[in-house]
């Protein structure tokens, strides 16, 4: 087999889920977040073993990833979306029962005109400047909201993965004044808010990455697993190098082993000179350049050559990888390429 085997751990990922419940407080509802194709990891199978392990509410960004959730999940579900009520959007928010936080006066005349009492949510900017309503535009909306068929409105954390960052303390002040007096559920807090404690939970929770085994959440069970193929072993003498540019010469006699995956793969390349593979619990240091479609690692202390070696598990994290490319867990997960083989564990 020339390509490499990514394995999806779904019982990691549903205890991953119920210890971010866990950690929620007492009546609050946890959610959970499946945009980017389940952050890579295919929405269908996430999604499903998310629904098993009691999740009944949804986030996704577009509403195209909307659609593919609900041909997945069936009725029985809320599915929201991010991105709010675009244009072009309104046959698949009918259709599919979706329910799009609204971000902005136009998207709000947009749904209220065209699926009137269909439900939505609100999204409200308290300070990240990304998406939502700025106070003055909700507080002008909030009445046509309130009367309309609203179930949620939520807010998002800057700085949440920083427990101390003073933004933290002021988005929460911000959306309790936002919201004061409203009676709808409200939702603050991803991975990160949540584990900043309870004042942040408000009614609903809506973890992300931290499901999938990344950071902020320290105690999350790794959930992707990769193991990459050796194609060919060779001797090299002192002196001789590897790869594109000569960039790592042979100190000593040793052994190479020539790995099929790549940056087309979502190994990005810059992480070439701090990441190792691993031969069971041995660490193997990738040598020169990762190219396309091929890497080469040193095997030199292995007692026999392998057949292939693992670069996500539980020796190495997406964190681990994201620190060693200077980027987080997040693009490491989604950048997983086509590529791999496929196969999904327990659930």
């Amino acid at each position: 087999m020339g390509t490499g085997q990514l394995t999806i751990d779904l019982d990691a990922l549903n205890a991953n889920w119920q210890a971010l419940n866990a950690k929620s407080a007492d009546r609050v509802e946890t959610a959970a977040v499946v945009k980017a194709d389940g952050y890579g990891l295919g929405v269908g199978r996430v999604a499903r073993a998310l629904a098993r392990a009691g999740a009944r509410r949804f986030f996704v960004a577009v509403a195209e990833e909307g659609a593919a959730l609900r041909e997945a999940l069936g009725p029985g579900v809320e599915i929201n979306v991010f991105g709010g009520h675009m244009r072009g959007d309104t046959d698949m928010i009918h259709d599919l029962d979706l329910v799009p936080m609204i971000n902005s006066i136009d998207q709000m005349l947009r749904h209220v005109e065209a699926l009137p009492g269909h439900r939505f949510g609100v999204q409200l900017d308290t300070g990240m400047n990304r998406l939502g309503m700025e106070p003055a535009e909700w507080q002008a909306l909030r009445p046509i909201a309130e009367e309309q068929n609203l179930t949620l409105v939520m807010s998002h954390l800057a700085c949440a993965d920083e427990p101390e960052h003073p933004m933290n303390a002021r988005q929460l002040a911000a959306f309790r004044e936002m919201t004061e007096g409203l009676d709808v559920p409200r939702s603050l807090s991803a991975t990160g808010g949540i584990l900043l404690g309870p004042e942040y939970h408000f009614d609903l929770t809506r973890p992300g990455v931290g499901l999938y085994g990344g950071r902020p959440f320290d105690e999350a069970q790794p959930v992707a697993h990769l193991d990459l193929p050796v194609i060919q072993t060779r001797d090299l003498a002192a002196g001789e190098t590897v790869g594109y540019g000569n960039t790592w010469t042979a100190e000593a006699p040793c052994r190479i082993a020539t790995i099929g995956a790549g940056y087309a793969d979502g190994i990005h390349r810059i992480m070439g000179p701090l990441t190792a593979m691993y031969h069971g619990d041995i660490p193997c240091p990738i040598r020169g350049r990762i190219s396309m479609d091929l890497i080469g690692v040193d095997i030199t202390h292995l007692a026999e050559d392998p057949t292939s070696l693992s670069l996500l598990g539980h020796h190495q994290g997406v964190d681990t990888l994201a620190d060693n490319a200077g980027t987080i867990g997040y693009e490491i997960l989604t950048a997983l390429g086509p590529r791999y083989a496929r196969r999904y564990a327990g659930g």
